[in-house]
């Protein structure tokens, strides 16, 4: 049997929601054209524009997406998942019905012959000291224990309220602060004894080199926006990391 050529594809911050169908509808081509020449699909957070709960896996834009996700897990595709700060709620019926493995962050990981750090991104844009204190206030089991014994649609309107906050946040921050700190991008290397990181969050796709050190930065997925924006990491059989536009050809 001949072994995919492409080890593992990484993507992150497609924002999934209905009222944006365009975004939906090219991510399952991305599943069926990229995905299924896989071993592995590692989902690193925000693939979802918010997640109120497991307890709305039955909505039709959720089932969808779900089935997506199920198909290319039985095509025997090894489909991973790490919470981002828009889909942290996520938990293990959502995991199940999607034939997927959540990770915890960071997760390091040997792929093809090197060691690979994989994280969602916002834990280490420590400059921004509100949002460090919100993510570690909800990421208490305690909280969410509280947040997910209310009724769903109050769930939701709470998180309305928060996204509008956060847009409001966003324009009054600089890129810097919501960006990922040099400290904690060294404090990350150091404790996972990885030379390459892959991560999202930032929307601001690239790779940062300092000396053997490599740190992958994933766009998000907007493909409605002029241009549009979009694309994946790939790592193949040969150890080759290769970071991929929304139409599939690689960038250098």
């Amino acid at each position: 049997m001949t072994m995919p050529r492409t080890l593992a594809l990484f993507i992150s911050d497609l924002h999934l929601q209905p009222s944006h169908p365009h975004n939906a509808e090219a991510f399952q081509r991305f599943l069926a054209e990229r995905a299924m020449g896989s071993q592995a699909l590692y989902l690193l957070g925000d693939l979802f524009e918010y997640w109120a709960g497991d307890d709305d896996l039955d909505a039709p834009f959720h089932q969808s997406i779900i089935h997506a996700l199920r198909t290319v897990s039985d095509a025997g595709v090894a489909v991973y998942w790490i919470a981002g700060n828009r889909d942290f709620l996520v938990g293990q019926q959502f995991a199940h019905a999607a034939g997927l493995t959540l990770l915890a962050e960071p997760h390091v990981t040997n792929i093809g012959g090197q060691q690979v750090t994989l994280v969602h991104g916002d834990a280490e844009c420590t400059a921004d000291i509100k949002y460090m204190e919100f993510r570690a206030q909800v990421r208490q089991p305690t909280w969410q224990q509280q947040f997910l014994a209310m009724p769903l649609a109050q769930r939701k309107a709470i998180i309305a309220g928060l996204r509008e906050g956060s847009r409001e946040a966003h324009g009054t921050k600089s890129y810097e602060i919501m960006d990922v700190t040099p400290d904690a991008v060294s404090d990350l290397f150091t404790r996972t004894g990885s030379d390459i990181i892959i991560h999202g969050h930032t929307h601001r796709p690239a790779l940062h080199r300092q000396g053997a050190r490599r740190r992958y930065v994933l766009p998000d997925w907007e493909v409605d926006a002029a241009p549009p924006r979009g694309g994946w990491i790939s790592i193949d059989n040969d150890g080759a990391i290769t970071r991929h536009g929304l139409d599939g050809k690689p960038l250098a």
